[in-house]
């Protein structure tokens, strides 16, 4: 068994614009200053309250719940137009179909909704390459290792026969706390300084280097 769990946003898909602009829309829906976007790109692969949370802490809670609400009623209508943009990173479909027909076991971590996973994978045409979806819907925010731990036991793989991959501090940190060897990808929204302090055993610069990091 070898089981390598994926994050989405960051690792995967750049999908920041799309994230940005739904994140301006719900804080202006909710009374709310805009966020600089700076400050929303640090924050992609959190679950969404929490995002909000760190985005705007001093916001009462009310407002902030309000901005949880309209982010998902404009991600969804920017998706449902047609006009969310979310590609995936260079080299990721070959590494993907590569590492499955080495036999890799494949699998997703995000702070994504299931309806928004289902749909990006969906898109892209590799949904079938992967044995477990995890995400935020169903399990605490990163770096909490519940759903990393659950993708552990979809797949029937150890901790030890697993491997995180992730473009943020927050998987590194999920990875450690869930004893799975953390890899860091600097493509994403956190430089590679970030994720060797976080705990990543490594850190691939584009996706042929990731390959080997996995098979090494």
């Amino acid at each position: 068994m070898r089981l390598a769990v994926f994050d989405c946003d960051g690792t995967l898909v750049d999908g920041q614009a799309p994230v940005c602009d739904a994140m301006e829309e719900a804080f202006a829906a909710a009374g709310l200053a805009a966020p600089d976007r700076h400050a929303v790109r640090r924050i992609v692969g959190l679950s969404l309250p929490q995002a909000v949370r760190r985005l705007a802490p001093d916001a009462p809670a009310e407002r902030q719940a309000a901005a949880v609400e309209a982010y998902k009623r404009a991600f969804r209508a920017t998706r449902e137009a047609g006009r969310l943009e979310e590609p995936l990173f260079d080299g990721i479909e070959d590494l993907l179909r590569g590492l499955h027909a080495e036999g890799w076991t494949l699998a997703v971590a995000t702070g994504k909704s299931d309806r928004g996973l289902a749909a990006c994978l969906a898109g892209h045409g590799i949904a079938d390459l992967f044995v477990s979806l995890q995400t935020a819907d169903r399990h605490p925010s990163k770096p909490h290792p519940a759903m990393l731990e659950a993708a552990l036991f979809e797949a029937g793989a150890s901790a030890g026969e697993a491997m995180m991959i992730g473009d943020t501090s927050f998987d590194m940190a999920m990875a450690r706390a869930a004893g799975v060897r953390a890899i860091g990808v600097c493509w994403g929204y956190h430089a590679a300084r970030e994720l060797h302090e976080a705990g990543a055993h490594a850190v691939a610069r584009h996706a042929s280097e990731l390959k080997d990091i996995l098979n090494g």
